[in-house]
């Protein structure tokens, strides 16, 4: 185990990273095991807890049935497995649009209750008003721009954003907007990779790309994409590294077989009762 791993990161090493041209590494995580194995590693800079649990964990179609009190459920299980990780949670749909207030109790339970080092949301120059009242608050937030899972119907689905030059300038006054309101990092999701250059040299603060190519200042994906436990629904920017899923279901039928064949448990073993 790495010593890196009991060693808290905290936002002035996150944004130090960019500065020294170091990539920032983070991943997904819903639950304790999964959280502790991926601190225990020392590799990781920041775990997130997305509100894409709904359909990583939960068996939805889209975030938006995800709520606010099943982000606090699971931010709890990702900060007891790993206390001194940087965890960030995402505001899920309806917990911030309503108002500032509203944003406010949301991301306020999040952190007191969830344990949250920060929030996560959706959203660019509408929302800086509500961005600037978490931060003065002391609330971290970290923004979110792209592809937008919690407004996938208005967006059209799950594709490619910002392909045309219009909507490529409101990006960038998206992401102006939401630096200058105090976020201290931005989350670029399938937008053109020279579109995430322009918005990485922009911004002072870093920016995570996930389906955004290669120049930005570090990448998230979701960890059960990368160990091959979401069957044929990986997205074609994500690279499996393991296929968990297979040595999964060979352990099972292998301790299946073993059950009705009588070798487990072990002739004469003896039981606990």
């Amino acid at each position: 185990m790495s010593n890196l791993s009991t060693r808290l990161l905290r936002i002035p090493e996150i944004q130090g990273k960019k500065e020294k041209g170091e990539q920032i590494v983070m991943l997904t995580a819903y639950s304790s095991w999964m959280a502790r194995l991926l601190d225990e590693t020392g590799a990781i800079d920041m775990l997130l807890v997305g509100d894409s649990l709904g359909m990583v964990e939960l068996g939805f179609d889209t975030t938006i049935p995800v709520t606010l009190e099943d982000m606090i459920r699971h931010t709890r299980a990702v900060r007891n497995g790993a206390p001194r990780a940087f965890v960030v949670a995402d505001l899920p749909f309806m917990s911030y649009q309503p108002s500032k207030a509203e944003a406010l109790r949301s991301a306020g339970r999040l952190m007191q209750e969830g344990g949250a080092s920060a929030v996560k949301l959706e959203g660019g120059a509408a929302l800086r008003k509500t961005v600037r009242r978490l931060v003065d608050a002391g609330i971290p937030v970290m923004g979110h721009l792209g592809l937008l899972p919690q407004s996938l119907h208005q967006q059209g689905g799950y594709r490619q954003q910002a392909k045309e030059p219009e909507e490529q300038e409101e990006l960038l006054r998206d992401a102006a907007a939401l630096e200058q309101a105090g976020a201290f990092s931005i989350v670029l999701e399938c937008i053109p990779a020279d579109l995430a250059v322009r918005v990485s040299r922009q911004c002072r603060i870093p920016v995570i790309g996930i389906g955004a190519g290669a120049a930005c200042d570090g990448q998230v994906l979701v960890t059960n994409d990368i160990l091959g436990l979401t069957g044929g629904r990986t997205p074609s920017f994500a690279r499996r590294y393991a296929d968990l899923g297979e040595s999964i279901r060979a352990a099972v039928q292998s301790f299946s077989g073993d059950v009705r064949a009588g070798k487990f448990p072990p002739s004469g073993e003896e039981g606990n009762a």
